[in-house]
């Protein structure tokens, strides 16, 4: 899977060490409000109805954070450079994060998640960016696996952390975490197919150029639709759990941090097991089909026989998160679909605009509620989401053993 070249070997692995530990702090401090939701926003003064309102609006402001943010790496990481965006990304969030363990109100907690959320943007895509780039066209979905495995143990972490400490400990351990990862940066060094790049005569890091060509458009659009399932499970099935669990019939209200942990530990597993196969079989699109349809039949269930029992509420967020297991993949992808001049660009926001946009899932959930309830609410979006993202799969090209070094002509 490594070069014969020693130097070459250890800027790999130093890249995808740093990406994936990167990604761990990353995922630990942007699921960890889903988490302490409920005991934070409690110690805040928040309680019946406005709780849930409440929630709503905060992780609103923490996706739209990443909606910016994701453009703004995005585009630095296309003319500055991969390396100075996966740094300068974990600085920002790890700073934002500690801050959050003093807040004293809801406007404060919703300015640091808002600040959060523009430096979590930039992390996963500039490291999938720069171990892609770094590794072999055959290979580079074994390096990718392990950032997306490692990265999402972050959360399994963030539920174990947010259920024994305090939700400011809590924050607290997230930003420390960050700000030691940050020593890691003196070994990491540049991405060879960028600094190529670099002596190109070509427009670089140029948003709006993904809306000036059909070609470019349809492609960034579908890489976006794709990956919407994952994060309608996270943004609702799961954040939500203990309103949907109480509205199924479960006279146990289900704790959110266990939901969280159960689905991402599902999820580091199917990362694994998705980006093995997609390398064994030397196919992305089959791949993630297979699981897109497996995450629709196991959310059926979750409305079907969540009620059921607590047991079988948590073995079905631990299949749902299983079958999202395909991020690691998406996240291949969206860096293989598009040229050097604009792959980070995509391969940051790509991801984030579909983390921001669960900001109109959640909205769309929140108005149905009062017209057809909870559970039709969450049905009814998730619907929509899965049907949407099938079409977008077929508009997608399939890219496995792509040679990374190639511009796009803007």
């Amino acid at each position: 899977m490594l070069s014969l070249n020693p130097d070459k070997n250890r800027a790999t692995v130093l890249a995808i060490l740093t990406a994936a530990l990167g990604f761990f702090v990353d995922a630990y401090d942007l699921l960890l409000y889903s988490i302490v939701r409920k005991a934070s926003l409690e110690d805040l003064g928040c309680h019946g109805e406005a709780l849930l309102a409440t929630g709503v609006s905060l992780l609103n402001a923490q996706l739209f954070g990443l909606l910016l943010g994701g453009i703004f790496w995005g585009v630095l990481g296309d003319r500055r450079g991969r390396r100075s965006v996966l740094f300068g990304s974990i600085a920002m969030y790890s700073l934002a994060t500690l801050a959050n363990a003093f807040a004293h109100d809801t406007f404060w907690y919703g300015a640091c998640r808002f600040v959060a959320g523009i430096g979590l943007a930039g992390e996963l895509g500039a490291g999938v960016t720069l171990v892609s780039e770094l590794m072999s066209p055959r290979n580079r979905g074994y390096g990718t696996m392990i950032v997306a495995a490692v990265g999402v143990l972050g959360v399994v972490t963030a539920s174990l952390v947010g259920d024994f400490l305090p939700w400011r400990y809590s924050y607290a351990v997230g930003g420390l975490l960050g700000v030691l990862l940050l020593g890691l940066r003196i070994g990491v060094s540049e991405s060879p197919i960028f600094k190529q790049a670099l002596s190109a005569q070509t427009s670089r890091g140029n948003f709006l150029s993904l809306f000036t060509s059909w070609s470019r458009f349809s492609r960034y659009a579908s890489l976006i639709l794709v990956a919407m399932p994952i994060w309608y499970a996270i943004g609702i099935l799961v954040t939500f759990s203990p309103e949907l669990g109480t509205a199924l019939g479960l006279k146990t209200q289900p704790r959110s941090s266990l939901a969280v942990m159960f689905y991402y530990l599902a999820l580091t597993f199917g990362d694994l097991v998705n980006g093995y196969l997609s390398q064994l079989l030397q196919t992305r699109k089959r791949i993630i089909a297979t699981f897109m349809g497996l995450a629709a039949v196991f959310c059926v269930a979750y409305f079907l026989l969540g009620g059921r029992s607590l047991l079988f509420f948590y073995s079905l967020c631990f299949l749902i998160g299983f079958v999202s297991g395909y991020w690691a993949v998406f996240v291949t992808v969206a860096a293989e679909q598009f040229g050097t001049n604009l792959r980070a660009t995509v391969a940051v926001t790509a991801p984030n605009f579909v983390r921001g946009l669960t900001t109109l899932l959640t909205l769309a959930f929140q108005k149905l509620i009062p017209v057809v309830g909870i559970v039709k609410a969450a049905g009814i979006v998730g619907a929509v989401v899965f049907v949407v993202a099938f079409f977008a799969l077929s508009q997608l090209s399939e890219t496995y053993g792509r040679n990374l070094d190639f511009l796009e002509e803007i």
